[in-house]
């Protein structure tokens, strides 16, 4: 399929880009994109082959204006946003403004600014658009749908060049070792059983070099505004067959301790629909699930062993 435009001749902003996919698309598109700019809530420091940093809250629109009116970016890709399904009431707030006002704020200034293409993150998580009596999982799965929807509108509404990236359960090096995988895997390395729901919940666990593979094609191809894609294999997977590939790969005789944690109520088992993604971008997984799993306990081991060295030197 016919590619937009060379990555190597427009300027990027990435927002949320200290995240773990806005850290990896960093990773990726530094070496071959003109100009990359990254957005994070903290100061930092911006260094030789590496995005060029704005601290912003994107909460705040007169921040998204003056950033987004000195970066003047080509391509926008909007990561940021509290990615946590935690389910209490506290989170409704500061997640509704981390995710939707944000958004909204963003989608807002690049309008009247004009770009390119915006990429929106969407998540697994949103409910199907076809049943509206789908009650969201959590105070993130609203505000991405509702996110999801605004752009939809912006677009319908304004003509936003925008395109919807579901992804799914992603994982990889470098994830927030309180997420499934590295918490599991964690455990594993440090001797530990780790603890855990039932394990009978149903996820479509996708690599994280695949997912950037595809932010990276929503980006470039043409004529795909309005759309929404999913990023994942199109596999469930249970929570405890996935563990027992981990505690195999480990080699380690921990055994889980399955059903210790409560299980999430109203939690999705949602599978990618690949095949529109293909046929948009040309788009398919590479990465197996084994592949996948190995590589990340792979680095997990080097950091994990790394990190006990370094304690055991400086003691």
């Amino acid at each position: 399929m016919p590619i937009m435009t060379s990555l190597s001749d427009v300027k990027v902003l990435i927002t949320g880009a200290s995240g773990f996919l806005g850290t990896h698309l960093i990773q990726r598109l530094c070496p071959i994109s003109g100009e990359v700019h990254a957005t994070s809530r903290t100061q930092r420091l911006t260094v030789k082959g590496g995005p060029l940093w704005w601290q912003a809250d994107l909460e705040n629109l007169g921040e998204v204006r003056n950033l987004l009116t000195n970066v003047k970016p080509d391509i926008i890709f909007h990561m940021s946003g509290l990615a946590s399904a935690i389910q209490t009431v506290k989170f409704v707030l500061p997640t509704f403004h981390s995710l939707l006002t944000s958004t909204v704020n963003l989608l807002t200034v690049a309008t009247e600014g004009g770009c390119q293409r915006v990429v929106l993150a969407g998540s697994l998580n949103e409910p199907p658009s076809e049943d509206p009596e789908m009650i969201p999982s959590s105070p993130y799965a609203a505000a991405k749908w509702a996110s999801s929807a605004y752009g939809r509108m912006f677009h319908a509404l304004y003509g936003t060049p925008l395109v919807i990236v579901r992804t799914f359960m992603t994982y990889g090096p470098g994830q927030d070792s309180r997420k499934l995988i590295p918490s599991v895997v964690l455990s594993l390395l440090r001797g530990e059983s780790p603890k855990l729901s039932s394990g009978q919940w149903s996820a479509d666990w996708i690599y994280i070099d695949d997912v950037i593979d595809g932010f990276l094609a929503a980006a470039q191809m043409p004529q795909i505004e309005g759309g929404t894609l999913d990023l994942g294999m199109g596999t469930l997977v249970t929570v405890r067959d996935l563990v027992e590939k981990l505690v195999k790969i480990v080699g380690c005789n921990m055994e889980p301790l399955f059903g210790v944690l409560p299980d999430r109520v109203l939690e999705p088992a949602r599978k990618a629909e690949i095949r529109t993604t293909y046929e948009k971008l040309g788009w398919n997984p590479k990465v197996s699930l084994e592949s996948g799993l190995r590589q990340t306990v792979e680095w997990y081991k080097v950091e994990h062993l790394g990190s006990t060295s370094s304690k055991s030197q400086g003691q």
